[in-house]
């Protein structure tokens, strides 16, 4: 699914923005969050962090933000070391976490100014208000956030987030237990974000936002990123195709004649499903066709699939497990 304005900005032309080495994380019980992480993320770029839960994406993530300390490896943000020059680094970064921490007395307008000026930025007023009509919350600015609803709640984060105008910005499950509109409007936001200059990278369990939002994907299990591609490329590579042919009467087994072909047998025998690669320009399907109809086997129906992002995602965990 491609989306209007969403141009994947290719590594060959675009130069690092965030790069992570050998990160490793080990708690105190021996649980090891992150076993080795290298990973080089883009100006410019949209990129999506995939994973089960548990995987180490939000460790991953907290631990760049400078809310976790690493057990080994290094992190540079905007050419800032994380931890060698940590609030250079941080005043590059905005955070959006996962969960609502926006029960206070304080109005929406006095949290975003404070947050602005958590990272040393001088007070611009037209800047907040620009961040808070484009989340829509102009009209909301005097209220205690305490009032909020949760969707509105969330939209708060992304105005304390976009406050300092970070050149790097995470979003930690961001569409959670959102309406769609505030999904809409949160995506339209990002895609300007981008325009201008903006690099988002972003976990989401709606695999479907990934598919029409990133530039790149990465899928991380158990602590390990076991892929990191251009999200076109990926499911050139990875894609598969299913033809479903329905049958005018059931079979118990596929014949003897039709072994040569990756075929598998409904359930109830009224249907043959060819599995082939999606991009392969010898599908076989016109031969299996032609046997088929030398054996007999009459075809009432077909009709074909392709793997979306989220077949491509479970496959290659399941493959990890």
């Amino acid at each position: 699914m491609n989306s209007p304005g969403n141009t994947t900005v290719r590594p060959a032309t675009a130069p690092p923005i965030l790069a992570v080495s050998g990160l490793r994380k080990t708690y105190a019980s021996g649980l090891v969050a992150l076993g080795g992480i290298d990973l080089t993320i883009y100006r410019g770029e949209i990129f999506a962090l995939l994973g089960p839960n548990g995987a180490g994406k939000t460790t991953l993530i907290n631990i760049i933000c400078g809310i976790v300390t690493a057990t080994a490896g290094t992190v540079v943000a905007d050419g800032h070391d994380i931890v060698r020059d940590y609030r250079a680094a941080r005043s590059r970064i905005g955070l959006v976490p996962q969960e609502l921490h926006t029960d206070t007395f304080e109005s929406v307008w006095a949290t975003t100014q404070f947050s602005r000026g958590l990272f040393g930025k001088p007070p611009n007023p037209a800047h907040c208000e620009k961040v808070l009509r484009d989340l829509s919350l102009w009209d909301k600015r005097d209220e205690r956030i305490m009032n909020l609803s949760g969707g509105m709640k969330r939209r708060v984060l992304i105005a304390k987030a976009l406050a300092h105008e970070p050149t790097i910005l995470f979003l930690d499950e961001p569409t959670a237990g959102v309406d769609v509109q505030l999904r809409r409007d949160m995506w339209q936001m990002v895609r300007a974000l981008r325009e201008n200059g903006v690099t988002i990278i972003l976990t989401t369990h709606y695999i479907e936002e990934a598919e029409e939002m990133a530039d790149r994907i990465g899928v991380i299990s158990k602590g390990e990123l076991i892929v990191v591609e251009d999200k076109t490329v990926l499911m050139r590579k990875l894609g598969k195709r299913q033809l479903t042919l329905q049958l005018q009467q059931p079979l118990t087994q596929p014949p003897p004649g039709l072994s040569g072909y990756p075929l598998a047998l409904s359930a109830d025998g009224h249907a043959l499903v060819l599995t082939f690669d999606a991009h392969s320009r010898e599908t076989r399907i016109p031969a299996l066709l032609k046997t088929l109809a030398e054996l007999n086997i009459e075809v009432r129906d077909l009709h074909s699939s392709e793997s979306s992002l989220e077949d491509i995602f479970v496959d290659l965990v399941r493959a990890r497990a």
